[in-house]
């Protein structure tokens, strides 16, 4: 047993980021009746940045986020921090699922990062941000040459990337088990903490923030919306449906994702040497290229996060709360861990935890309206929410003022994704899914299945 491993039972179950954003002030709960413009509901990053863009849209309107827990306690807290330049889980997945409309998917999943860089500037929100690239790298020959063809459908696009083996890709990652990479320039990460606590610092100038206040109603009203909670009805004229992997309020949209655990792992702070032991001295995310892949980044203090492989669904679509801390997942990363960098096989974890993600059938975020255009809705992330969250606050709100934009007009959010099957064909579904996607990581041969969910635009991803 290596020591990375032996340290997992004394490792921290709770994310490493909300220790490394320090104490945030208290919003209290919501204790009686009130009514607002707009009420959003979650504050994660989806609705902590639709309240910054209300408040910009919105300068007189009375706007109210209410939140179950804390604001980022959810996903937002609880990720890897990757900021893709990208709204449609990447280039790949935009060509196969929307190629009339690829090149602006890409386009605007591009300037949304630049964007959102932008926003972070402007509002002066210290989040860590890095654009530092990121390195994918590939372990068999079949993910050698998957690399080969994204770097050819990246220059198609005009994204650049550049394709790494022998001793260039050893300068970048050390590792007996990847064998060849493609590094793309641009490519950001944050501190996922401290993004939720800036964010939720200067909404805080202009928002009324409740926490620990659940929504368990939702109704339309002659004049809007009212929404029930514990301490009280809020009567909104317009909401924002912001609430992740949580059950959706609109019953319609239940059957739309799943929730699937993710786990990461933390190490102590590294020392220059360690990592000049594993040839990975720059700044930039790595991830591998397989169906079960990892991902791995460097924190501020130069700790490793590692993080991903397995995408764990319950039955009945389970989202119990022990399932965060304790999983069979975080041995698996242990040992991968130190299978992949052998150097590092006995440096102390210090943080393990597992989040969830809100996975649709095409592995893109997906929005709406309903309630007579009342409320607005958007889900769906898949992993990748970090940047596309922006994407769909500013979306939302051009659905509720009834905007025309580029953004309203593609496809992409225009049309719910397949819904998932009932329990327990959903269950049955989804594990033949993981062992065709499996089996294919080891042999390089796509199931029977997989195959058939490819023709019917339905993917299984995390």
């Amino acid at each position: 047993m290596t020591k990375a491993l032996e340290s997992l039972a004394t490792a921290t179950r709770t994310p490493y980021w909300a220790e490394s954003a320090g104490q945030q002030p208290d919003c209290p709960p919501l204790e009686t009746d009130t009514r607002c413009d707009l009420a959003i509901v979650g504050g994660g990053f989806t609705g902590l940045w639709t309240a910054l863009e209300a408040r910009r849209r919105m300068p007189e309107a009375r706007i109210l986020l209410v939140d179950a827990g804390r604001c980022g306690n959810a996903a937002s807290g609880r990720n890897g921090g990757f900021c893709a330049p990208s709204i449609s889980h990447g280039i790949g997945n935009a060509m196969q699922r929307w190629p009339k409309e690829a090149e602006a998917l890409i386009r605007l999943g591009m300037s949304n990062l630049d964007d959102l860089e932008a926003d972070l500037a402007t509002y002066g929100m210290e989040v860590e941000f890095e654009r530092s690239g990121k390195l994918t790298v590939a372990a068999t020959p079949w993910q050698v040459e998957g690399l080969k063809a994204q770097q050819a459908l990246r220059r198609r696009f005009g994204s650049e990337s550049h394709f790494l083996e022998g001793d260039t890709l050893r300068e970048r990652l050390d590792s007996p088990v990847y064998h060849a990479g493609l590094f793309e320039p641009n490519y950001a990460l944050l501190n996922p903490g401290k993004m939720v606590a800036e964010l939720r610092r200067v909404a805080l100038a202009g928002v009324d923030i409740h926490e620990t206040t659940p929504v368990t109603g939702m109704a339309k009203r002659k004049d809007g919306v009212e929404l029930i909670t514990p301490g009280g009805r809020i009567a909104a004229r317009q909401v924002v449906l912001a609430t992740n992997a949580a059950p959706p309020l609109l019953r319609r949209l239940r059957s739309a994702l799943i929730p699937i655990f993710d786990y990461a792992i933390v190490t102590r702070p590294l020392h220059d040497s360690e990592l000049a032991a594993i040839g990975w001295t720059d700044r930039y995310g790595i991830a591998d290229s397989g169906n079960q892949f990892h991902y791995l980044r460097k924190t501020a203090d130069n700790r490793i996060l590692w993080g991903g492989f397995d995408a764990n669904y319950h039955f009945g679509s389970r989202r119990d709360d022990a399932f965060l801390t304790e999983s069979g997942s975080l041995a698996r990363l242990a040992e991968n861990f130190a299978r992949a960098l052998p150097p590092l096989a006995d440096v102390e974890l210090t943080h393990a935890w597992g989040g969830i993600i809100d996975t649709s059938a095409r592995t893109t975020f997906f929005a709406g309206t309903a309630q007579g255009r009342c409320v607005a809705y958007a889900m769906g992330f898949t992993g990748q929410g970090v940047s596309a969250s922006r994407f769909a606050a500013l979306t939302m709100l051009d659905l509720l003022q009834g905007r025309e934009t580029e953004r309203t007009a593609l496809q992409m959010l225009r049309r719910r994704p397949f819904p998932f099957p009932p329990e327990p064909f959903r269950w049955l579904g989804i594990r033949l899914a993981q062992h065709g996607l499996a089996r294919e990581d080891a042999t390089g041969r796509r199931s029977v299945f997989n195959k058939t969910l490819d023709r019917f635009g339905v993917g299984f991803d995390s």
